[in-house]
């Protein structure tokens, strides 16, 4: 996957969209970018770009008002605040059409990255904070906790929905990079794809960390499923994996299976299978940032009763961390040559 590390922030722009009213609020000013906000909008835009669930997206060939709107300005034939107030009503007349589509300010930014320049749209849905009142009742002060239903997430917090749009180009891979995290307890809203499907018009393409995440994901099912009483194989499966991720550019599910389970024609159909049943693909191209990052620690819950966090040097050093076979299924894990420890 392409990932974007640099970013520069050119402008911005908040509209608020509330779904009780009969309008949406649309700014006629810019952001002032002080140090105070920048660093606000910088850190949301990092960590939306670091998100796992960013994806790739393509337009659809049909007429889309954010598709044009997106590409006017970044062909440098459009004013940014008018653009930036076209996308908020547009999403605004979603939002009346559906009433479980969370009120939210809209942030829209322009971005400069090693990847081109992007401009980027950011939904910001309120999250309920706490501040106090002060009244007075004759002489005496009454001081209260009040909730604020419109509160802007923390940079801490995550962002549910969000896009990176780029110049279209026939020849790239995709056009946009887009988050659309759906709340499982919602299925009006967020089951129907509204951001994806009719805000944006565009179809989600898979990349290399799409497969490398469902291969890993789906492997692992596997063997929780299939191999939940017999810790020795489950761990040679486990290991035979990472090992595999760590040293190749490309796995063939075929052959991961033939080199894990040998003659074992049942257990290779099985996990073939059941790998194929995830969406995962027979070939697949890994994306080696994202195993650097999943397996720079690792979290071990064993026995239900037990959870042991390491991280991989220390799991792959045999003076610290050991895994002895009982021959029986079972497995003793060792921690070797521990100078210092503490409770937590």
């Amino acid at each position: 996957m392409e990932y974007i590390r640099e970013v520069i922030i050119n402008e911005a722009i908040i509209h608020v969209l509330d779904n009780n009213a009969d309008e949406p609020i649309l700014n006629e000013q810019k952001l002032t970018l002080n140090d105070e906000v920048y660093t606000f909008l910088l850190k949301h835009i990092q960590k939306c770009l670091k998100d796992e669930e960013l994806k790739y997206g393509k337009f659809k060939q049909e007429r889309n008002i954010i598709k044009e709107l997106s590409q006017e300005y970044l062909s440098g034939q459009g004013n940014f605040k008018e653009i930036s107030k076209e996308i908020g009503r547009q999403l605004f007349i979603l939002m009346q059409s559906n009433g479980n589509i969370p009120s939210s300010d809209l942030i829209v930014v322009s971005i400069s990255t090693e990847r081109g320049n992007m401009i980027g749209i950011i939904k910001m849905d309120y999250v309920k904070n706490y501040t106090h009142s002060i009244s007075f009742n004759g002489e005496k002060i009454d001081i209260d906790i009040v909730p604020e239903h419109a509160g802007l997430p923390l940079s801490s917090q995550k962002i549910q929905k969000c896009v990176f749009i780029r110049f279209i180009d026939p020849e790239q891979e995709y056009d946009l990079l887009v988050m659309d995290k759906q709340k499982k307890n919602n299925e009006e809203e967020y089951g129907s794809n509204y951001f994806i499907n009719k805000f944006l018009g565009c179809k989600i393409i898979e990349n290399e960390r799409d497969m490398t995440k469902n291969f890993v994901r789906a492997a692992e099912k596997w063997t929780r499923t299939n191999l939940n009483e017999n810790a020795d194989k489950a761990e040679e499966v486990r290991s035979f994996i990472k090992k595999k991720l760590k040293q190749e550019e490309n796995l063939n599910l075929y052959e991961v299976s033939d080199d894990i389970f040998g003659e074992d024609t049942e257990k290779k159909a099985s996990f073939v299978d059941y790998v194929f049943s995830e969406g995962v693909q027979d070939n697949i191209t890994l994306d080696k940032d994202w195993i650097e990052k999943k397996f720079k620690r690792i979290r071990l819950k064993i026995d239900k009763d037990i959870d042991l966090y390491i991280n991989e040097e220390a799991y792959s050093d045999t003076n610290k961390f050991q895994i002895n076979r009982n021959g029986d299924g079972t497995i003793n894990i060792v921690l070797k040559n521990i100078v210092n420890y503490i409770e937590k």
